[in-house]
């Protein structure tokens, strides 16, 4: 007998013929529900966009690989294509973006690399901020902070664009979307 356990008297148990009620803690519908992440909706939105825009670069890596060695007839294509539909509609951003994707024809495994290098980050990035880990705050506010400079120099020098305003307004609200919740964990 001296290797049992103590006893406890201070529970009792109800006297015969009563029944015992459950509490609130051993109802299912009453216990308040775990929480999977403590990463908030909005940093859940950013990894979201992350996500998003690593898939698109991967898509351009499909579409890089796929037509590098017809690239100059695709991109007269797609241009064509582009004008008909939406006439000027962002003609500087697609200008860019066919001399981009004529270099990235003549480089094509050099851009592939850059394309799955930033795809990379994204994903991880993405990751991170749905972990809700710390790394990742840093490297978000970090990474969309050193473009805002650069960008509010581009829309200051150059003619006014709705699409480079879009994107600084999107990063703006990103930093500070992020450095709230940097914040509210109490990382700064």
């Amino acid at each position: 007998m001296a290797n049992l356990p103590p006893q406890d008297d201070s529970q009792q148990l109800p006297p015969m013929g009563q029944q015992h009620k459950p509490t609130d803690n051993n109802n299912p519908r009453k216990r308040p529900r775990p929480k999977a992440s403590k990463s908030s909706e909005s940093i859940k939105a950013v990894a979201i966009y992350e996500l998003v825009k690593g898939i698109g670069a991967l898509i351009g890596a499909v579409a890089l690989w796929l037509w590098h060695k017809d690239m100059e007839r695709w991109l007269s294509t797609a241009t064509h294509s582009w004008q008909q539909s939406f006439g000027r509609l962002l003609a500087p951003q697609v200008e860019s973006a066919v001399q981009i994707a004529q270099q990235a024809g003549k480089n094509w495994t050099l851009f592939l690399l850059l394309i799955f290098s930033y795809a990379s980050l994204r994903f991880i990035e993405a990751y991170g901020l749905w972990q809700d880990r710390t790394w990742a705050y840093w490297f978000g506010v970090v990474g969309y902070g050193i473009f805002i400079p650069i960008e509010l120099y581009y829309l200051l020098t150059s003619p006014f664009d709705w699409f480079k305003l879009s994107i600084l307004v999107l990063n703006i609200v990103i930093v500070i979307i992020v450095y709230r919740n940097m914040k509210r964990k109490g990382l700064i």
